[in-house]
């Protein structure tokens, strides 16, 4: 892991970054539709993490008042 993280944080970027250059290479509208494509992948990404991060934070100020089998009451066991 110490290898793979930031490989692939590294890479990553420079993969979405030289797709939307051979997709402006091939066609130039089509450059916009990938850009849109990530765009909107992005922001659902960003949308989970910050929901899982909303609902982990309100569980720990709520203490142990979650259901045994809630998905927070699971996160508390592992923290």
């Amino acid at each position: 892991m110490k290898i793979a993280k930031p490989l692939l944080l590294v890479t990553t970027p420079v993969g979405v970054l030289g797709g939307l250059i051979e997709a402006y290479r091939l066609t130039g509208g089509l450059v916009i539709l990938a850009a849109a494509m990530v765009t909107l992948l992005s922001v659902a990404a960003a949308t989970v993490v910050l929901t899982v991060r909303r609902e982990a934070a309100a569980g720990r100020t709520a203490g142990s008042m979650a259901p045994a089998g809630s998905v927070t009451a699971q996160m508390e066991k592992l923290t």
